[in-house]
């Protein structure tokens, strides 16, 4: 089955005087695993609605297939939509709900039957067709939504934040079945997801939007590792944001001027920096480190720690600057460090260095 591109050109939507969709570009490649990500009402589930032909654009288009889809309903485009609260009809047996499409479209029950069977078996859920829905688990239930998306053999599978009534265990499950489905079936998936876990785990290419804007579209390390943006590096996963004015540069290299001295971090992709600009540098958890001799150097005073299980949640305050250093368990006692001064430090290769932005929540 051949793949279709989708590509958003410069999409704009509007309700009255609230712009939801901003001047939307990108190009999302057929039998790619998309994600759309951001907080609650950035726009994402309204760009999914615009794809799939439930609302139009106020101004640019969509084309799927290099066909404009200006005026093509939801129900005779190449795409299928899974919502959020699944939609199963609870009085049918799963093998009539994922096959209700094809009665609709006026196929005979025998094949209904069989291709319902076949999309059981390829979801892993052979023999279970006779069940009813409320005999399937949460995960099996989404499994089944699935199926029944695929039955009318879509081009686009869009999936409006399915995962977020399952339960934590149960989600992280579910992120690998879904990558696996979409592997083994080849299809274009385009999801849609507040989750930053859902969208680095699954993903081949993901774009953070926020307040109606798109700011960054990037393969998930590179989302995580290379933000190009303050919102996208406060937004995808945790950060320390130390506010400051640049110094100096030298290189990719920038100095920086904070209320905890002067530190050094990454040009962010390469832009260069004016001395006296306002700029913030960005340093993970996981890349500060306990003790002195790191390049970038300072003394914090210990706050509290968190027991997560897999690692410890060290909080710390310096100057005003509330930072966060997080500790890997290694299974032994863990070091006494409650009260007082703490140092730590980072490699300027491990921080990166931003033009001054609005951040995530803030």
């Amino acid at each position: 089955m051949a793949t279709k591109d989708i590509v958003l050109d410069h999409v704009s939507i509007r309700f009255g005087a609230y712009t939801a969709v901003d001047n939307a570009h990108l190009v999302i490649k057929g039998g790619e695993f998309f994600s759309f990500l951001g907080p609650s009402g950035c726009g994402k589930t309204t760009l999914l609605r615009c794809i799939s032909g439930f609302s139009d654009p106020s101004e640019g288009r969509v084309l799927i297939g290099g066909q404009d889809m200006k005026g093509i309903g939801p129900n005779k485009r190449p795409t299928a939509l899974i919502f959020q609260n699944l939609a199963l009809f609870p009085l049918m047996s799963v093998a009539d709900n994922i096959a209700f499409p094809l009665e609709v479209r006026g196929i005979g029950r025998k094949d209904r039957r069989k291709r319902a069977d076949e999309l059981l078996d390829m979801i892993a859920l052979p023999g279970v067709g006779d069940k009813k829905v409320h005999e399937l688990s949460g995960g099996q239930r989404q499994r089944v939504a699935i199926a029944r998306a695929l039955a009318v053999e879509p081009d686009i599978l869009l999936l409006d934040e399915p995962l977020s009534a399952l339960d934590l265990k149960l989600r992280h499950h579910m992120r690998t079945e879904l990558r696996a489905i979409q592997q083994r079936v080849g299809l274009t998936f385009i999801y849609i997801t507040h989750d930053q876990g859902e969208a680095l785990t699954m993903s081949d290419r993901v774009a953070v939007m926020n307040s109606g804007v798109i700011e960054q579209v990037d393969p998930p390390e590179t989302i995580y590792n290379r933000p190009k943006t303050s919102f996208v590096a406060s937004f995808v996963g945790e950060t320390n944001a130390i506010e400051g004015k640049v110094a100096q540069q030298l290189d990719a290299l920038v100095s920086v001027e904070t209320p905890l001295g002067r530190l050094q971090g990454r040009a962010a992709g390469g832009r260069q920096y004016k001395a006296g600009e306002d700029c913030i540098l960005f340093i993970r958890p996981e890349q500060l480190s306990l003790g002195e001799g790191a390049p970038n150097s300072l003394t914090a005073n210990w706050v509290k720690e968190e027991f997560e299980g897999n690692s410890r949640q060290m909080f710390l305050e310096a100057n005003g600057v509330q930072l966060r250093l997080t500790r890997v368990n290694l299974g032994g006692a863990p070091d006494n460090l409650s009260g007082g001064a703490v140092s730590l430090g980072f490699t300027p290769e491990q921080a990166i260095v931003l033009p001054h932005g609005a951040l995530a929540g803030a």
